[in-house]
């Protein structure tokens, strides 16, 4: 085999190798980022737990108080929460304290599903990288539309 005959095939491998590699990092840093919030969606029990009562929204985050589901727990005259389009002046959001914080997640099924919003995202872009890359339109498609119905299942929740 020649050198001229072995490029082709490097370079579709390379291209393959790229493309894996690059969905990976993406996938990864959708898992990363959304555990930072997941985390304490996925183990709410063993955090504080209680109802928010927001009392103003402003930029990205919502400021409200806090009342514990415990009845031996302390309650909180300011918490902050990551604003999302369900919050409203009055609304009362279960959620979980974040230990060592005064910031709260929201709990339930509409805080799971909001909590992995950037791995919905970053499943969206690896379709469009696995579609182009490896040329697979079937799994591009199964990696997007998971994606996709990750995104509007949380906006539908909130």
């Amino acid at each position: 085999m020649s050198a001229a005959t072995a490029q082709p095939g490097l370079l579709l491998f390379g291209r393959r190798a790229g493309s894996v590699l690059l969905a990976l990092l993406l996938l990864v840093a959708g898992v990363w980022t959304s555990w930072a919030t997941a985390q304490h969606v996925v183990f709410s029990q063993d955090r504080e737990q209680g109802t928010l009562t927001v009392a103003r929204c402003e930029g990205e985050a919502c400021t409200g108080s806090f009342a514990p589901a415990d009845p031996e727990g302390k309650p909180r005259g300011s918490v902050v929460i990551d604003r999302s389009i369900g919050e409203h002046k009055g609304a009362r959001v279960p959620v979980a304290v974040k230990p060592g914080t005064d910031e709260v997640v929201r709990t339930g099924g509409p805080g799971f599903l909001h909590a992995w919003v950037p791995l919905g995202g970053a499943l969206l872009l690896a379709a469009v990288v696995l579609g182009g890359g490896l040329r697979s339109a079937r799994l591009a498609w199964g990696v997007g539309l998971t994606g996709g119905l990750l995104l509007v299942a949380s906006f539908a929740t909130l």
